[in-house]
Parts: structure tokens; sequence; C-alpha cells
């Protein structure tokens, strides 16, 4: 069995240097792929751009997805992947630092399992990663794959 991948969707170097603390300190092992923009994102998913010709493999298991995004923002990447047969059972977590309650709710309208607002204090932020692979990555029962 491949191991379950880890697919983050953020700009910010930071923000993604302290995804990859969180994850090692969870000693959450997932190979974890990083998306910069939401083009890239969506490249990655459906084998076009730079990644033409990857084959589209079942081992996605977690999409953290940020909403604020070059090029393609994480709105219109949830509202693609829900949109598509091959993507549209992935648990995609929205991680953003955005406050207003509209992307809140297109975000859950448009099919996201959940909604977290990243911390700025590390500790919390560790402890949120945590919890997302314990949960995600081991409890949750994922559903089938589409077959196609």
């Amino acid at each position: 069995m491949k191991p379950k991948i880890i697919l983050l969707v953020e700009d910010n170097p930071s923000d993604i240097g302290l995804t990859q603390r969180a994850l090692a300190k969870s000693q959450i092992a997932n190979e974890l792929v990083v998306a910069e923009d939401g083009q890239e994102a969506l490249d990655y998913l459906f084998g076009d751009g730079a990644y033409a010709g990857r084959e589209i493999d079942r081992s996605l298991a977690l999409i953290l997805l940020d909403l604020k995004l070059p090029r393609v923002d994480g709105l219109e990447v949830l509202r693609r992947i829900r949109a598509d047969a091959r993507t549209q059972r992935l648990p995609v977590v929205i991680l953003t630092s955005s406050q207003e309650e509209q992307d809140l709710a297109q975000s859950y309208d448009l099919g996201a399992n959940s909604y977290i607002r990243k911390p700025v204090d590390f500790t919390q932020f560790a402890q949120a990663i945590q919890r997302l692979g314990l949960y995600w990555l081991v409890l949750n029962e994922p559903p089938p794959k589409v077959r196609l």
C-alpha cells in the first residue's frame, strides 16, 4: 500500500515552514507535497501543466487548502475539486488566516470538510496539526474512491 500523501496548498513560505515543523513535531511522517498557488494545486491534482503525464494516483489522503492564493484562489480550487469525480470525495481542510464569515460560509457551501483558522502561536498550530493528522490520517474512514 502506498503511503498517504498530504497536499498543502499555501503561498506563504513562513506558513509552509511552520506546517512542515508542526507535522514533524507531531510525528506525522506522511509525504507532504506543497503547491504554492491554486493553479499549481489543480495541475498536481489533475496531471496538467508542470505535472502533465503524472499518474493521478489514489494515495492522496488530505488537502490542506489556504484560501488567499495567487493565480487561482482557494475557493475556486475547492469548487473544481468537488466538480470532478476523481477528486470530489477527497477530504479538504481549509487552513487559513481569513476571519471573513463569507469565506467560512462559502467553504462549507462548496463542500469543505473542515475550516480551521491558523493560530499565530506555534504550540497551538502544532496541536491543531497533530489533531488533524490523527483524525484524517488515522481515525477517519475514507469514502470509497470513485471508479472511472
